[in-house]
């Protein structure tokens, strides 16, 4: 019996992930579907995409195939058997086949999994509906779409409202694939975060043969703010105050994503000193507390304008004796 090879059937890398195996297969499938392609040997290579993608969907089922392609390397292109005692720990049953005929898996994978689970496999697929009269029905789920959304600070702070266009397919009266723009009006949930994804279910791609449609999923990436930087759900800003507020203590109008509210800056206060405003930052979701706003102070000299000022500094030069280089020595 000769060694199947799922990956190579599938065309992906024996490391590839979930996602990557998932849209290998779909493309293929599509290209494939005896609905779509009647090119001899179509619908063989079908059922082997379905059988390769019935097993290496699910985590468990591929770690033990990994295991046995690992034992079965040497014996790939000429007779390969499964190491002495095995059975295995899978089960196939409500796993969500493709659509292809269950019923037809090849012998390989009943080498590996028994004629029991092939049977388990063939009478699920039955119990949805799969099979017709002398043939299967095929399906497949509609494509999930992904998009990278972008949201201004100000939005993720109140919430918002977004038209996108998406690109997707739908199957023509000809059955064949057309693009199709799709138009979805978005509600942004207050305090979305970078990147937090938002799912949309059943507004991907059109499910084929009875098969549910696809998901979109949005990526949020947060825009630059030109006054406040965000980490999380907490923001931050750099607050200019004059050097005798800082001296002498001030009550200041500081900005927030709410709103300004007032401020009170300590006497003495150094530049990159950080105050706290609690709450003040983006708001979390029902059962999380809202981040947290922190305030850094830049000192920042005035300018000097004329004979008066510049007489004004060298009076407190004069007066207010003062080294601010004193603890390096020097």
């Amino acid at each position: 019996m000769e060694f199947k090879d799922y990956y190579k059937i599938i065309g992906v890398a024996e490391d590839a992930s979930a996602d990557e195996i998932k849209k290998a297969y779909r493309k293929l499938a599509r290209k494939h579907h005896p609905d779509l392609n009647t090119d001899a040997g179509a619908e063989a290579k079908f059922k082997e995409l379905g059988e390769a993608y019935e097993v290496l969907k699910d985590p468990a089922k591929r770690a033990e195939y990994d295991q046995l392609r690992a034992y079965g390397a040497s014996a790939r292109g000429s007779t390969f058997t499964p190491p002495p005692g095995w059975q295995s720990g899978a089960d196939f049953k409500g796993g969500g086949f493709t659509g292809a005929d269950a019923s037809a898996f090849s012998d390989f994978f009943e080498s590996l999994y028994g004629q029991h689970t092939a049977r388990q496999a063939h009478e699920f697929h039955e119990a949805q509906g799969g099979a017709g009269a002398g043939r299967a029905r095929f399906a497949f789920p509609g494509e999930d779409i992904h998009y990278r959304i972008s949201v201004s600070l100000h939005d993720s702070y109140t919430g918002a409202q977004r038209s996108l266009s998406l690109q997707t397919h739908r199957m023509g009266a000809d059955g064949r694939m057309t693009p199709e723009t799709k138009t979805l009006t978005v509600t942004i949930p207050k305090g979305v975060v970078q990147g937090q994804k938002i799912r949309l279910r059943g507004q991907g791609g059109p499910g084929f043969g009875g098969a549910p449609n696809g998901d979109v999923y949005m990526e949020v990436e947060l825009e630059p703010d030109p006054v406040f930087s965000v980490e999380a759900r907490d923001v931050t800003l750099v607050l200019p105050i004059a050097p005798w507020e800082a001296a002498l203590g001030a009550q200041v109008q500081a900005p927030t994503l709410g709103g300004a509210v007032s401020l009170t800056i300590p006497a003495g206060a150094q530049s990159g000193q950080k105050l706290r405003l609690k709450g003040r930052g983006l708001p979390g979701p029902p059962g999380l507390v809202a981040g947290d706003q922190y305030v850094v102070l830049q000192i920042v000299m005035p300018p000097v304008e004329g004979a008066e000022d510049r007489a004004l500094l060298e009076q407190m030069r004069d007066r207010m004796p003062f080294n601010p280089r004193a603890a390096l020595g020097v």
